[in-house]
């Protein structure tokens, strides 16, 4: 069932759209034949490359966000947490600034940029995060509020107007816009951290014993927690490049599958990445369809949807702790 979702969730993305339902054609979309009409041109040159990159990005967040919080046995963990996605931003905001192309049609300016500020921004965190899961949190926090504050200055002393209105909508965070060279961009980024990250379910689920019984059991802390923040780095620093901030997906999206795929790491981060190939493409189709006109940024959408989601998970287990209310 989980296989199929994104599948379902992303030709729903494909057909839906502002000018109606439209057929996604196969032949098409293979590139087994060149479009002859308009809705198969919006569909190739439109839909295609949102669609992929959306499930793209909903999978590194969803898996990040699942390997975090069992490296850091810590259920807040996520991205965002360790300061990833600010750092990230941190980089691609200044390629922006210092001139390079902004939102849509990133190029590869911002995307190394993005990679090179997550990079950095997680190698701090790591080194000062040494003692545990609480002190990786609590250096992800400050990393992320300095690289915040940097992001703040930027925007303060940008050197336009224009520059301003730039970087402000690219951090609003938005799949529209993207074309198929982004999608490919991303692409070997997104499967490079992906399959790191599936390789360390094997450490998490022994490091979710304990740390003296993960040493036990031959797994190598200090190599799981390379593994997974360099995942986490690769993953969303090309996520970050390409679409700007997007939140609430790697946090949510764990919490949402635990109760179905249980707690262990090596099942949650593969049904993780399913998960949030299937939720973003799913808000970034409901803020199309639902802006009237006016399209809602996936990075709103998420924020929208992702709030609600996690205050009704925390009260489900409030109530399933204290029995009743």
């Amino acid at each position: 069932m989980l296989i199929l979702l994104p599948l379902l969730v992303g030709w729903l993305s494909l057909g839906y759209g502002p000018s109606g339902w439209i057929m996604p054609d196969a032949s098409v979309l293979l590139g087994l034949r060149a479009p002859d009409t308009a809705s198969g041109i919006v569909m190739l040159e439109l839909r295609l490359p949102r669609t992929l990159i959306a499930m793209m990005i909903g999978a590194v967040l969803g898996a990040c966000g699942a390997a975090l919080q069992g490296l850091t046995r810590n259920p807040l963990a996520e991205p965002g947490t360790l300061g990833a996605s600010s750092t990230a931003a941190l980089g691609a905001v200044a390629a922006i600034y210092f001139g390079h192309a902004g939102s849509a049609g990133a190029g590869p300016a911002p995307a190394a940029a993005g990679l090179l500020g997550a990079g950095l921004g997680l190698g701090l965190v790591l080194a000062l995060g040494r003692g545990g899961g609480l002190s990786l949190i609590l250096a992800g926090v400050g990393v992320g509020a300095l690289a915040t504050a940097f992001i703040s200055l930027a925007l303060t002393f940008a050197p336009s107007p224009y520059a301003t209105l730039e970087m402000i909508d690219w951090l609003i965070g938005s799949v529209a816009d993207r074309t198929l060279a982004d999608a490919a961009l991303l692409g070997p980024f997104a499967a490079l951290s992906l399959v790191l990250l599936i390789g360390c379910g094997t450490g998490l689920d022994a490091l979710g014993l304990g740390e003296r019984t993960a040493r036990s059991m031959g797994v190598k802390l200090g190599r799981l927690r390379l593994q997974v923040v360099a995942a986490t780095a690769i993953g969303v620093g090309a996520a970050t490049a390409i679409a700007g901030g997007i939140g609430f997906v790697g946090l949510i999206v764990p919490h949402a599958l635990r109760p179905f795929v249980g707690h262990r790491p090596g099942r949650l981060v593969p049904a993780s990445m399913l998960g949030g190939a299937t939720l973003l493409p799913l808000a970034d189709l409901a803020g199309r369809l639902i802006g009237d006109g006016t399209e809602i940024r996936v990075g709103v959408a998420t924020a929208l949807i992702g709030a609600p989601v996690f205050l009704h998970i925390l009260l489900t287990r409030a109530r399933a702790e204290r029995g009743t209310w």
